[in-house]
């Protein structure tokens, strides 16, 4: 089976996020989690701007729309203060491996605002998937409050955690066609501050560098490499299906605690991740394909001349590919495989 760019870049992001959970489980208690949230963020905003500077030369801000603006402010909330917050609260309370597959609820989670709020386009094997990712989830939650009430503070404040980044996940969708390396550096630099600063303010002493170093270097390859691979996924396969793609994250975060942290895995744990892996394969294995008409549309982002861009240029353009400009779609109709990316948000009958 071939998988397209989109598919590739969804599938490193939940790499990459996947693996920095164990590691993030390691620095708890090391320092309050408002501080470890910051330090993740930081690494993620300067390492990425770092690259950017290097790129561009410069650190001018993107030309996006003024309304823009407002969705990528909200995402940056969402999903770089709360979002973190929770999860470090929720991994003081419970294992790295459990705590990695329970993050699979961001997909689900993620998918139900994408259909039902932002009124994405899902089918039945994608909603199966989402069910069996769900029990899953479920029966992982159960094992861990075994030991009683208390117990489920872990599980409900990592679910917490994935339904701010649920939100956060379909208000990056809005500004995707946007500078992936902006989005991503700028979102950790502001929560990075924002976090960092709060944990200084109710009292976390200042971290040494031999706690900063890992916590930065976990963040700027777990949050901010993926975070621009996501939005990469975002702009080719639409919201539910990028996240459907990145809830292969938890299974490689639990390897590496069971593989390189000794964790214990239970049984409920093993069949939680059956489960969980039943549906992920449900989504890889999804095809979507029937005539559709593009509506005429004015934007701009990175393309290549392909059969959605074929329009003439007012500028001398020296064949490179790809490139960027705003660029005028005219109205088509044709059929062939596609998801809901940023030139195929028709509706369905």
């Amino acid at each position: 089976m071939m998988l397209s760019r989109p598919v590739v870049a969804a599938l490193l992001a939940a790499a990459l996020f996947g693996a920095s959970t164990p590691f993030a489980k390691q620095l708890v208690g090391q320092t309050s989690p408002f501080l470890l949230a910051g330090l993740l963020y930081l690494g993620s905003g300067v390492g990425l701007t770092l690259i950017r500077i290097v790129r561009d030369r410069s650190l001018q801000l993107p030309s996006m729309p003024a309304g823009e603006w407002w969705w990528w402010l909200a995402a940056v909330i969402f999903g770089g203060v709360l979002g973190p917050l929770l999860l470090m609260v929720g991994l003081a309370a419970t294992t790295a491996a459990t705590a990695s597959m329970l993050l699979n609820l961001e997909a689900v989670l993620t998918a139900v605002l994408a259909w039902v709020v932002f009124k994405e386009n899902a089918d039945r094997r994608i909603v199966a998937g989402m069910v069996l990712i769900v029990a899953g989830g479920v029966l992982l939650s159960w094992s861990n409050a075994s030991g009683g009430t208390d117990r489920w503070i872990g599980p409900a404040a990592i679910a917490g955690a994935c339904l701010c980044w649920a939100i956060d996940n379909n208000l990056t969708r809005k500004v995707s066609a946007q500078d992936a390396l902006f989005l991503a550096g700028s979102k950790g630099a502001v929560a990075g501050i924002i976090n960092t600063t709060l944990g200084l303010a109710i009292g976390a002493a200042v971290p040494s560098w031999t706690q900063a170093a890992p916590a930065m270097l976990i963040g700027l390859l777990g949050y901010g490499v993926s975070l621009v691979l996501f939005v990469l996924a975002l702009r080719g396969l639409g919201t539910a299906r990028t996240g459907a793609y990145f809830s292969t994250a938890p299974f490689i975060g639990a390897a590496i605690a069971i593989l390189c942290f000794g964790e214990h895995a239970s049984t409920l744990f093993w069949l939680a991740a059956a489960l969980m892996g039943a549906g992920v394969w449900l989504h890889l294995t999804e095809r979507h394909e029937h005539e559709h008409t593009h509506e005429a549309m004015f934007h701009a982002h990175r393309h290549v001349h392909d059969e959605h861009h074929q329009h003439e240029h007012d500028f001398d353009w020296d064949g490179t590919e790809p490139h960027a400009h705003p660029h005028q779609h005219a109205p088509l109709t044709h059929t062939h495989l596609h998801f809901p990316d940023i030139h195929h948000r028709h509706g369905h009958p």
